[in-house]
């Protein structure tokens, strides 16, 4: 194992693996909670017609062991402290765009999820992956994390109840005196401080810290002996297999759109992560990730593994970050930390204390860290500004992941051809320009 792991080389021991395993198990834990309060579009309480609900403890389960698939795919495969579980931004494009706002199923949607896995396999394998995500403009993919970014922690704040729809001005400020929003708002204050002065895995401190508040003061009804804190591991029956059910259902232009979504959204999330990971642990080689092909096929593979579970796309975590601080150096490190997304199985009680106020600071705080993308956009040039802005400003507001990127690619050719640089646009951009452009007379 010592060997296989090359320990004595990064100069590394299994109880250092062991404690930066738990230590990104820890700082990513939320994502168990968050992720089916997600799909299951809990906080929402009246549904269009014809839109389902996830099974919130299917979700639970399917998150639980894809994280720990994706984990253990890349810990034993690429060899990187990196651990993954289902992405953040794609599981809220997957509730509130694809089966919320467009009104396909949840059946349907997992299906675009399973494609969008099967097609990063084929690149992976061509190489073509890598060159795809050298086409679009470093400032555009940018653009995109911040707008998530900015997109997650507006969901947070309605969820909560902090921002409401206000008929004279679209959105307003809530009820400040009402229980459930004070008690978002004090998780929201707890969450902060946990991150401020360095807690490591302060976002899931500061929802575990909410949860008790909420039960000692009655907002939320605290689990009854122990068969509310541990239980057999959920049933994935409502959700499993369901993609390859529907997948005769992905051949639209719609459909099309989400799966490019997925993909586009996916790419950078984990080539950003794996750079960013491997950067602090001094594993980059002549400003080369080793392994990289191994890498995206693991995020590849646990994409399609979550997928047949039942979950939204499976990506690499920046919260990895947090184990490599302390210490981790090898795939060891992923490999404990999908231990314990396994062990975590036996906790779904636990999810009925996980309210909408309780995930709420979490989206918050997880659009904060991702809005830090802003500072590498180049705004002094004006027709790098305008795309990038308006895919980050469109997301939240139109509450649509993909309409954000749509317009904000439309823009990129037409302003740079106007300033005269259309020879710095890659034919890929021509190409996704005609797609969204299509995508918009598609919704007309």
């Amino acid at each position: 194992m010592k060997k296989y792991f090359r320990f004595e080389e990064l100069g590394t021991n299994y109880r250092t693996e062991f404690m930066a395993g738990l230590t990104t198990f820890l700082a990513m834990a939320y994502i168990l909670f968050v992720n089916p309060s997600t799909l299951a579009l809990v906080g929402i309480e009246n549904l269009p017609n014809g839109v389902t609900r996830m099974d919130q403890d299917a979700v639970f389960a399917a998150t639980a062991i894809a994280a720990a698939i994706g984990s253990l795919f890349m810990g034993l495969i690429a060899k990187y402290p990196i651990a993954l579980a289902p992405g953040m931004g794609l599981n809220a494009f997957f509730a509130y765009t694809v089966v919320l706002g467009y009104g396909i199923p949840w059946e349907t949607a997992l299906s675009g999820v399973l494609a969008s896995g099967l097609i990063f396999i084929v690149l992976t394998l061509t190489g073509l992956r890598e060159k795809i995500i050298n086409a679009i403009p470093a400032n555009l993919k940018m653009a995109v994390g911040a707008g998530i970014g900015f997109f997650i922690a507006f969901i947070g704040f309605q969820n909560s109840g902090i921002i409401v729809a206000n008929e004279a001005t679209l959105l307003g400020l809530g009820d400040l005196t009402s229980p459930t929003v004070l008690l978002a708002v004090f998780g929201l204050v707890i969450s902060i401080t946990l991150m401020t002065v360095g807690i490591r895995g302060g976002i899931f401190y500061g929802m575990i810290i909410t949860a008790i508040v909420g039960m000692v003061v009655g907002l939320i009804t605290p689990p009854s002996g122990v068969d509310g804190i541990v239980s057999n591991v959920p049933s994935l029956a409502p959700t499993f297999g369901q993609a390859f059910v529907n997948f005769g259902d992905i051949f639209t232009l719609q459909m099309l759109v989400v799966i490019l979504t997925f993909l586009f959204v996916d790419f950078f999330d984990t080539a950003g992560t794996l750079v960013a990971v491997a950067n602090q642990a001094g594993l980059m080689k002549d400003n080369k990730l080793p392994r990289a092909g191994k890498a995206l096929f693991a995020d590849s593979a646990a994409t399609v593994a979550g997928a047949t579970l039942g979950t939204s796309t499976t990506t690499a975590y920046v919260e990895s970050t947090a184990g490599v601080g302390a210490g981790g150096r090898t795939g060891f490190t992923a490999v404990v930390t999908a231990m314990f997304f396994l062990l975590a199985l036996f906790f779904s009680p636990l999810l009925s204390v996980i309210t909408a106020e309780v995930t709420a600071p979490a989206l918050i705080i997880v659009g904060v860290l991702m809005s830090s993308a802003l500072k590498n956009i180049e705004w002094d040039q004006f027709e790098i500004a305008v795309p990038a802005f308006l895919i980050v400003i469109a997301m939240p507001l139109t509450y649509s992941i993909a309409t954000g990127i749509a317009i904000g690619f439309i823009f990129y050719p037409i302003t740079m051809l106007l300033k005269g640089r259309a020879k710095e646009v890659h034919p890929v951009m021509y190409f996704l320009f005609v797609i969204f452009v299509l995508y918009f007379i598609f919704l007309s």
